[in-house]
């Protein structure tokens, strides 16, 4: 798709009926990002993701877009040593992913799952697992610099693709420029080679919202006055209601009449 100038489309999806309704929309990859975490699990931060967490994710997405390339995060502390990213990514393999993801310029870990025949995508921006600032990067041109060098020795390195967090878009635009592997943008303007949304931001599901992010629906929003609603209907007597029940036949309701106590 780089090479024809076909934008990628890609959304992150942690369970069946979203894998299935992205699969449907033709959507071009999913990622089952550590993202999980905050958005799904309740945990305070990416940092508390499990391996087992995504391979559980990773699982239930295969089963609703089972034709759909998926790119699975290695959580955070799971690459440290090329032996244990090789060992980690595999079992992400195993539970369904096509591609396993790592954050930072880890030139050894690329080189490790390459060899290992393991397809890697590379993260530089922000790091999710490790930046504690969610903020713009690669904004002087000393760490501009820096994205672009660390990219193509990812690059050099084997990765299959290379994620774009929340830097400036001429950054973006000059590494896309500069590497075979295709960029995927969150943040990073409208030159990467695709896009990457996390389905709980752009559905409006929670209450925050980012400028990178685009809304294209509110379904919080719908949830809460559904949510409310049913629970006033319940408490009023107007749920259930006719149209909700089962009744016996009127020959045996007679019979389980006499019945009596």
């Amino acid at each position: 798709m780089k090479l024809e100038a076909k934008p990628i489309a890609v959304l992150t999806a942690y369970d069946y009926p979203s894998a299935k309704a992205e699969a449907a929309a033709g959507v071009d990859l999913i990622l089952v990002g550590d993202s999980v975490g905050t958005n799904v699990l309740g945990y305070a931060s990416e940092k508390e993701v499990t391996l087992a967490d995504v391979a559980h994710h990773v699982r239930a997405v295969r089963r609703g877009a089972p034709e759909t390339p998926i790119l699975a995060d290695l959580p955070f502390r799971s690459y440290e040593q090329p032996g244990a990213a090789v060992a980690n990514a595999g079992k992400l393999i195993e539970a369904g992913a096509d591609m396993v993801k790592f954050e930072g310029p880890r030139v050894e870990i690329a080189a490790a799952l390459k060899a290992a025949g393991i397809p890697a995508s590379g993260h530089l921006g922000l790091e999710p697992q490790h930046h504690a600032q969610k903020r713009l990067k690669g904004r002087s041109l000393e760490e501009a610099s820096q994205l672009l060098a660390d990219a193509r020795a990812l690059d050099a390195a084997g990765i299959s693709m290379l994620v774009l967090e929340l830097i400036p878009e001429e950054v973006a635009a000059r590494i896309a420029q500069s590497i075979n592997a295709p960029t995927i943008g969150i943040g990073a303007g409208r030159h990467t080679d695709g896009q990457v949304l996390v389905i709980h931001d752009m559905l409006g599901v929670a209450e925050v919202d980012f400028r990178h992010n685009r809304r294209y629906a509110s379904i919080g929003v719908l949830t809460a006055e559904a949510l409310a609603h049913y629970v006033r209907d319940v408490r009023e007597g107007r749920f259930p209601a006719e149209d909700n029940v089962f009744h016996l036949a009127q020959d045996e309701l007679l019979g389980f009449a006499g019945k009596g106590s």
